[in-house]
C-alpha cells in the first residue's frame, strides 16, 4: 500500500517538512535508502546518512538541525525512534496473514475456537484446549491439553505448548519456543543417583507478552512460573521453574534465570547474563551484559556489571585496574626487591 507523507504525518502527530504529497510504499534503512521508502533518523551516528540517502522521506525528532540542505521530506516528531516502531506494526498490518484451518492440522473435537482462528498445516490442538478470537497459529505447533489462547496471539512455527498452560492476550511466540517443560528438579541420594521430582505446576504468560525464538520457560514444580503483562524476551534465553519476572521486564539472548528467582517491574538485563536461584531482583534495575548476579539486589533501579555483578561505577573502575593488573605486579615485585635490599 501506498502512503503519502501527510497521511503518516496525521498518524505519528507529526509536521512536515518538504513535499506533503510525496508517496512510500515502503521502509527502508537510511543508509540505504531508495525512493518510495521511508526511514527514520535517532542515532546521532546516522546523522551523516540525512544528507546523502535517497529516501523519499525520514522521520526526525523536532529538535533536529540539518547543517546542510537535505533532498527529503522531513516530519518532525517528538520521539523518532518510538514514532518509527508504530509504523514498522502500521505496514506489518498491511500485509495479508493466511487465514482459515488447514486440513492437515488436528484439533480435538472437545477444544474450543474464538472467531478468526486460524490453524496451519500440521500443527495440533488437544483435548478442551481454549483459543481466543483472532489467534494465529503457524504450521507444525504443539498445542497441549487445557491449555488457553488468549485472543489476538501468534504462535510462529514450531512451536510447544505443554498441557495446563495459559497464554494471555496478544502475546508473540517465535519459532522454536517451549512453554512448559519440566523444571530442573533432582534429589540427591547417596549413591550418587538422582531421583526425579515431578514437576506438576504450569506456566502463565500474562497479556503483550513477547518470547524469542528457542526460548525456554520451565513449568512450576508446583504453583506458577510467571511471565508478567508486557515482559518481552530475546532469542535462546532459559527460564526456570517458579521464576516470576516482572512487568515490562526486558531480557536479551542467552540470558538464565535459576529457579524461584523473582525479577521485578521494568527491570533491563543484558545478553548472557546468569542469574541464580531463589533471590530477589527489585524493580528498575539494569543488568550489563555477561554478568553473574549471585544475590538479591534489593535498591530499585540499581545498574550493576560484572561477575559476581556489582554497582557499575566500582565494576568499572575494577576493569581499569584488571587491564593493568601485569604492571601493578611488576612494581610490587621490584618494591619487594628495594625493601629486600635495604633489609640486608
Amino acid at each position: 500500500m501506498e502512503f503519502t507523507a501527510n497521511q503518516i504525518a496525521g498518524f505519528l502527530n507529526g509536521t512536515i517538512e518538504g513535499d506533503p504529497t510525496i508517496k512510500v510504499s515502503n521502509l527502508s534503512k537510511i543508509e540505504d535508502g531508495h525512493p518510495g521508502t521511508m526511514t527514520f533518523l535517532a542515532n546521532p551516528k546516522y546523522v551523516p546518512f540525512i544528507y546523502t540517502t535517497h529516501a523519499s522521506v525520514v522521520v526526525v525528532n523536532h529538535d533536529f538541525i540539518p547543517s546542510q540542505p537535505v533532498s527529503c521530506t522531513l516530519i518532525r516528531v517528538t520521539d523518532s525512534y518510538s514514532a518509527f516502531a508504530s509504523l514498522l506494526a502500521m505496514f506489518n498490518q498491511t500485509k495479508a496473514t493466511p487465514s482459515g484451518i488447514s486440513s492437515l492440522c488436528f484439533i480435538s473435537p472437545s477444544a474450543k475456537m474464538g472467531s478468526g482462528f486460524s490453524a496451519g498445516a500440521f500443527s495440533y490442538l488437544g483435548e478442551e484446549v481454549v483459543v481466543g478470537d483472532n489467534v494465529y497459529i503457524h504450521p507444525q505447533v504443539y498445542v497441549g491439553n487445557h491449555v488457553i489462547i488468549g485472543d489476538d496471539t501468534v504462535l510462529y512455527p514450531g512451536v510447544r505448548i505443554y498441557a495446563d498452560c495459559v497464554i494471555g492476550k496478544n502475546c508473540t511466540l517465535h519459532s522454536g519456543v517451549i512453554i512448559g517443560s519440566d523444571g530442573f528438579g533432582f534429589a540427591p541420594h547417596s549413591d550418587n543417583l538422582y531421583q526425579k521430582i515431578p514437576q506438576v505446576g504450569n506456566v502463565i504468560l500474562e497479556d503483550n507478552v513477547e518470547v524469542g525464538s528457542n526460548t525456554t520457560i520451565d513449568r512450576a514444580t508446583m504453583g506458577s512460573t510467571i511471565l508478567h503483562t508486557g515482559v518481552k524476551l530475546d532469542n535462546l534465553i532459559q527460564v526456570a521453574h517458579n521464576v516470576e519476572i516482572g512487568e515490562n521486564t526486558v531480557i536479551a539472548a542467552q540470558s538464565g534465570i535459576s529457579g524461584s528467582t523473582r525479577i521485578g517491574k521494568n527491570c533491563m538485563i543484558g545478553g548472557q547474563v546468569g542469574i541464580v536461584g531463589h533471590i530477589v531482583i527489585a524493580d528498575e534495575v539494569k543488568i550489563g551484559a555477561g554478568s553473574g548476579v549471585e544475590a538479591s539486589i534489593p535498591q530499585k533501579g540499581a545498574i550493576v556489571l560484572g561477575a559476581p555483578a556489582i554497582e557499575i561505577g566500582k565494576a568499572r573502575r575494577n576493569f581499569i585496574y584488571w587491564r593493568k593488573l601485569d604492571e601493578i605486579v611488576k612494581k610490587v615485585y621490584a618494591l619487594e626487591k628495594q625493601i629486600n635490599k635495604s633489609h640486608e
